[in-house]
């Protein structure tokens, strides 16, 4: 997922909450937690190789993105089977577990959308293809191995003793197809992202860390997957505005969330500009919908290339 630490933050905090008198919904809770930080660190680390590889050795990504395809749908089915169900008493929690399932959804619009809406999509052709290459490989020494079938897809369709290649007849499939289906998850995900924002707005005051952590990942995905760049903006300066406009106190901790949190927004709202706030020559502004361009830079990036404190 697009992770922030706020959520992290939040999923700690109401387990413990819920524990004493659910202990499933809190042990649930607590798993989506390690799932959360293990996404967190996986997303980063196969966004920057992506970018380093230009598409040249998508075979060393591979096993990374199907990692991460399997933690996402585990996380899913967790949310959906367990979580939601039992969120209908706890405000927070219920906001919270919309938000995580859409972005769950998100993941997979960013790595397994069918097609790809992203240069880091594990659908990309020639990912596609790397996952049916079987190089020859040398055993240390002892001459090429008899059965060279060391390629990702390969372990992993092996591991869960599912067959190997394409049978007869079927097209290719991105190779996490096995894993959770390959199909068009655009629209599913900008669903939960609005029923998440509906949530926020409905039960959340304006400053509310957790409502802000909804609508800056809704604003991220609305530019790098939808390509939307003119709404993506005017989410974030929606936002910004309803944490000015926003009289309810809040204490130490959750102020800092939201200062940080509006930093990100305010980067984000100058995506696809230029320095005097017009739109680039060759930016992706526009309140149409997809645009023939796919950004090149994550928006929850600074100008160094570096994700803001507390974004992933």
């Amino acid at each position: 997922m697009a992770s922030l630490e706020v959520d992290q933050k939040f999923l700690g905090k109401l387990a413990k909450t819920v524990e004493p008198e659910n202990p499933l919904l809190a042990s649930i809770l607590f798993k989506i937690l390690g799932l959360s930080i293990n996404l967190s660190a996986h997303t980063l680390k196969a966004k920057k190789q992506r970018k380093l590889e230009h598409t040249s050795k998508p075979n060393q990504s591979l096993e990374l993105y199907l990692h991460i395809i399997w933690l996402s749908r585990e996380g899913l089915t967790l949310l959906e089977q367990y979580v939601i169900p039992m969120v209908g008493n706890y405000v927070e929690l219920k906001v919270l577990a919309h938000k995580l399932r859409a972005s769950f959804y998100h993941i997979f619009v960013q790595f397994h959308n069918n097609p790809p809406v992203t240069t880091w999509s594990l659908s990309t052709p020639e990912v596609q293809s790397s996952a049916t290459m079987t190089p020859s490989r040398t055993d240390k020494g002892k001459g090429v191995a008899r059965d060279d079938r060391s390629d990702a897809a390969y372990v992993a369709y092996a591991a869960l003793g599912g067959p190997v290649g394409v049978p007869p007849g079927f097209g290719p499939e991105p190779p996490g197809a096995f894993l959770f289906p390959a199909i068009d998850y655009l629209p599913i995900a900008d669903r939960c992202f609005k029923e998440a924002v509906a949530l926020a707005q409905q039960l959340l005051w304006g400053s509310h860390s957790l409502r802000l952590s909804v609508k800056t990942e809704y604003a991220a995905f609305l530019y790098e997957c939808v390509h939307d760049a003119e709404y993506s903006r005017q989410v974030a300066k929606e936002t910004i505005a309803d944490v000015y406009d926003a009289t309810e106190g809040i204490d130490n901790d959750m102020f800092t969330d939201a200062c940080t949190l509006v930093a990100v927004l305010g980067k984000m709202m100058k995506r696809g500009l230029g320095s005097n706030n017009t739109l680039r020559s060759k930016g992706q502004g526009s309140s149409s919908g997809t645009q023939s361009g796919t950004p090149r830079v994550d928006p929850l990036q600074n100008d160094t290339g570096q994700p803001p404190p507390g974004m992933i």
